[in-house]
Order: structure tokens, then C-alpha cells, then sequence
């Protein structure tokens, strides 16, 4: 990806060599990459359910929210960004990984802020957390077991840059788009957020089943793998994608399916335990984006085949 040069978000909290205990009882629920070991799968069917979050978001925001998902993203225009009091950025160039970070940030910041004044709504930008070892969270202590996830109590992404290590040695999932791939996953969750589908499948579940609650959450995952497709379109656009970059993305979004990192932790397969959906599940929902540029190709809660 050629991105030397560009613009970094402000929209970074930088803990590094601040390490932190645990934030106590957790107040939230992590949506992130998966990993081997880490937060149990449920997985399941639930389809009547799926429909629900639909109608729930028109009444709580008073529109249509597959408004939101009309037409093609277009480049071009000012964007405008909320103001930060996180801790001041390293100084460009000096920190290679942080500095790529901050500018695949400030590329999601563009493209969602112009879809959302689209459809006459203004974008809250998340805050990345940037940490080393652990730190704490509303929704409990960010380490590199955990993976990098979204925390919607307080709208941040955690993130261990050591992560990207990992996703490389562990994964077989090298290259700086895949990295970029990962973190427009986390953004699309926090989009998830402000739309109302995290805030009503937080609430749903409650009631839901263990397979009801897994089977609703694999149809969130790949919503946001489609909409880390469509930045992906939006940086193509842009003339910022190198060749080889694309098949990055799609070669990590195959080795997180939640069928292969069963395969690499167990030596079997349970489809039930399902909560991201499987290798081709997750290749195919953002390609969908990718190629179509179009959030109105997102809508996994109205897809029968998934």
C-alpha cells in the first residue's frame, strides 16, 4: 500500500510502556479478530432474530438505516474530524508500524465520514488504543492473547502492534495489508456502532440462545469484513493499492476463519462453535465490498446465504 507521506489520524492513544492491570468487571463485550484460545464460539441458527436489529435501528434513529447503505463511495471533498486529547503522536518517521497505523486510520476516518454525511449524519471517529503488553479497557484487559477488538463502551480499538507479528508467524497472514485489512475490520464495528447493530445484538442476546447468539454474531463479523472491503475499494480509488496488496487481505481474511483457526488449534472442525464465520465466508463477504464499493452490498442480516 503506498501510504509514506500521508496524513495520520489524531485519533490515537499511544500506551506503549505503559503497562496497567485489569479494569475490574467488564462492562462491555469485545467484538475483535479472533484467536486460538481466546473467547469460546456458540454457534447456531436465529434468522427471524437477524431481522430484528433491522427495524430496531429505523425506530431508535428515526431513518431508514439502509439509507446508509445507498450508492457508491466517491473520493474528493474535506472531511473533518473530532478533536482528540490523546497523549501526542511519535514524530512521523521514526516508528515505521505506528506511522502506517495512522494513516490507514485517517484513510477510514475519510471514507466514513463521507458516508455518513451522505445520508445527512455526522461520523463519530473511534479512538485507537496503541498499547504493548496489556492495558485496560471498559470491556477488560487488552493483551496480545486477546487480539486486537473494539470495546463499544467507550468506542476504542485496542490494538498491540506485536499483534501483526503474530498474524504473520502464527497465521501465515504477512504483508501490510493484511494489516490494514485488520484494522478497517475493528473501524467496522465501530460504524456497527454509531448504525445501532452492536447496540441491539448487545441487547438481544441476552434473550437469544447459545446458538441463536453465535449465529447473529457471525452475520456481524462479516458485515464488517464487507465494510473493511469497501475501504479497501475506497483506498483503490484513491490510486493506493500495490499490486499484491487485495490477495493480502483475502489470504488473512482465510487464515482467521473461524474453520481454520479450529483446524490449527484442534486438528477438527465444529461448525456449531462458530462466532466469525468460515475461511470462504470471510474471503467472500469482503471481496463483495471490495469489488462492489457499495455499503449497500453489506447487509448480512438480510442475506440468506451467508
Amino acid at each position: 500500500m503506498k501510504w509514506q507521506g500521508r496524513d495520520r489520524s489524531s485519533n490515537i492513544e499511544d500506551r506503549r510502556g505503559k503497562r496497567s492491570g485489569a479494569s475490574g468487571r467488564s462492562t462491555g463485550r469485545r467484538v475483535r479478530i479472533p484467536m486460538p484460545g481466546g473467547r469460546a464460539g456458540k454457534g447456531g441458527a436465529g434468522g427471524l432474530l437477524m431481522l430484528v436489529v433491522v427495524v430496531v435501528i429505523s425506530l431508535a434513529l428515526g431513518i431508514n438505516p439502509m439509507s446508509l447503505l445507498d450508492g457508491t463511495i466517491s473520493t474528493g471533498g474535506g472531511t473533518t474530524y473530532r478533536p482528540s486529547d490523546t497523549r501526542p503522536l511519535p514524530d512521523a518517521g521514526k516508528d515505521e508500524l505506528f506511522d502506517f497505523v495512522a494513516v490507514n486510520l485517517n484513510e477510514t476516518e475519510a471514507l466514513w465520514t463521507q458516508v455518513f454525511a451522505q445520508n445527512d449524519m455526522n461520523y463519530r471517529a473511534p479512538v485507537l488504543v496503541v498499547f504493548s503488553g496489556s492495558t485496560s479497557s471498559p470491556c477488560g484487559t487488552a493483551s496480545a492473547q486477546t487480539g486486537p477488538f473494539y470495546c463499544p463502551a467507550d468506542e476504542k480499538i485496542y490494538l498491540d502492534l506485536g499483534f501483526y507479528d503474530q498474524l504473520r508467524r502464527q497465521f501465515g497472514a504477512g504483508g501490510d495489508f493484511a494489516q490494514a485489512y485488520v484494522l478497517a475490520h475493528e473501524v467496522g464495528h465501530h460504524v456497527q456502532q454509531l448504525t445501532g447493530v452492536l447496540p441491539e445484538f448487545n441487547k438481544q442476546r441476552r434473550a437469544m440462545s447459545t446458538n441463536e447468539a453465535n449465529a447473529y454474531s457471525v452475520r456481524v463479523e462479516l458485515q464488517a469484513d464487507c465494510y473493511a472491503g469497501v475501504w479497501a475499494s475506497f483506498v483503490g480509488e484513491m490510486n493506493l493499492l500495490e499490486r499484491g496488496d487485495i490477495a493480502e487481505a483475502l489470504n488473512a481474511a482465510e487464515q482467521i476463519g473461524d474453520d481454520a483457526i479450529q483446524m490449527r488449534s484442534q486438528g477438527f472442525v465444529v461448525p456449531k462453535n462458530f462466532n466469525h464465520g468460515t475461511s470462504e465466508q470471510r474471503q467472500r463477504w469482503f471481496e463483495r465490498g471490495y469489488k462492489s464499493g457499495n455499503v449497500g452490498q453489506c447487509d448480512t442480516f438480510g442475506a440468506e446465504r451467508l
